[in-house]
């Protein structure tokens, strides 16, 4: 039989304990008239446990709408988090050892299994999480950066048979703007040739890769630009014509073109002979609206320092890649995905107008904006219909 007082294993006919020396037979007699109760410490640990999961369970809700914004909030929850797990898993290991030695007066094995597993669980779950995050994270950017690696070929072969010039549509002293007629019959209407020099969005030269290189519509858009999709014809009902007829994409194409381009329109056009080294296209400019977001405060690029720490660089990148990042295009073709936006010829800030003074962090550029110089790559796309550029 057990021994009510240290819970060793003596013979069936033992008399007296071999371990604590005890006299079993009084011990017993005792025993049977003590009461069984709930050990407390591993209904805590229990309810710990289930508190963690709770806290778990609503961070993993904060970082979906957060992320990668930083929040006091998240914050709380991961640091309450992480104290109800050890708390739950000591007082679980506590509960066992007191159930162990209370020879069958304690009951409650249930409740300090829960406390010891529910946390252990959840911690596992957290690391396959952020795994999972960070591998689905390098899948966007890789599919990303394929569809500006095809963008980028698709430009070579254009200028082949454009003197060497990459996509510009209407001239030289065209203007940034929208495009006037995107289904019109001539070049001169879609882009209002006829009275004077012209305008026409930043997404207008993406749009000649569609009418002249094959490129597929859905190839301008990246997955993880919130409020873009392909352009359809089926979107805008149009039944007489194919992508080839037309001049843009769609009255707002600011939701079907997820990338910037190299300002087409001034004194430096973009061609074949252009620094090797200077950003053509990558990914949405921060500093201008987009279909899923307001443009980044100016503050924000108040305190931009290229040396500081990494959280404040952080938002002088694309939040197209959650600003870890922005996929660049360059003008010798290739692409590559960069850590900041210090990436043009000579560090050049590629998102910002700058004067030779402040290359790096610039203005966000305004109306008209105009690069500084032949190797100043600014890269900008079309805001959404109504916002101010």
């Amino acid at each position: 039989m057990n021994c009510p007082k240290c819970n060793h294993e003596n013979a069936p006919d033992a008399s007296i304990c071999s371990a604590c020396g005890s006299d079993l037979a009084a011990l017993s007699a005792t025993h049977d008239q003590l009461e069984v109760k709930t050990c407390k410490t591993a209904v805590v640990s229990c309810i710990l446990a289930l508190l963690c999961l709770g806290c778990f369970l609503i961070s993993i809700h904060e970082i979906g709408r957060r992320y990668p914004e930083p929040s006091l909030l998240l914050s709380i929850y991961s640091i309450v988090s992480l104290l109800l797990l050890f708390s739950a898993i000591v007082l679980g290991i506590i509960a066992f050892y007191r159930l162990s030695i209370g020879a069958g007066q304690l009951t409650g094995k249930g409740f300090a299994a829960v406390g010891i597993s529910v946390p252990l669980v959840t911690f596992f779950l957290a690391i396959a999480l952020y795994v999972g995050v960070r591998a689905w994270s390098t899948a966007y950017r890789l599919c990303c950066g394929t569809n500006l690696s095809g963008i980028g070929k698709a430009m070579l072969i254009y200028a082949g048979d454009y003197d060497d010039e990459l996509p510009r549509v209407a001239g030289p002293n065209s203007k940034w703007g929208s495009t006037p007629n995107w289904q019109a019959e001539t070049t001169a209407e879609a882009y209002g040739l006829n009275d004077d020099d012209g305008r026409a969005s930043i997404s207008a030269n993406f749009y000649l890769l569609v009418k002249y290189a094959e490129v597929t519509p859905k190839s301008f858009v990246c997955i993880r630009d919130e409020g873009t999709s392909e352009f359809t014809l089926a979107k805008y009902k149009i039944r007489n014509k194919d992508l080839a007829d037309l001049w843009d994409f769609g009255p707002d194409p600011s939701k079907h073109c997820s990338y910037t381009y190299h300002i087409p329109y001034g004194p430096y056009p973009l061609t074949t002979s252009s620094d090797p080294g200077l950003a053509v296209a990558a990914d949405r400019n921060p500093w201008l609206d987009a279909p899923g977001r307001r443009a980044r405060s100016v503050t924000d690029l108040t305190f931009l320092d290229p040396k500081g720490p990494r959280e404040l660089v952080r938002h002088a990148n694309s939040i197209s890649h959650k600003e870890d990042g922005q996929n660049v295009l360059f003008a010798d073709g290739h692409t590559d995905f960069e850590k900041d936006p210090f990436c043009g010829v000579n560090n050049d800030n590629i998102y910002t107008s700058h004067n030779d003074t402040d290359i790096q962090r610039g203005i966000p550029p305004p109306p008209q904006s105009q690069p500084a110089a032949p190797n100043d790559s600014l890269l900008l796309h079309d805001p959404p219909k109504g916002a101010a550029r």
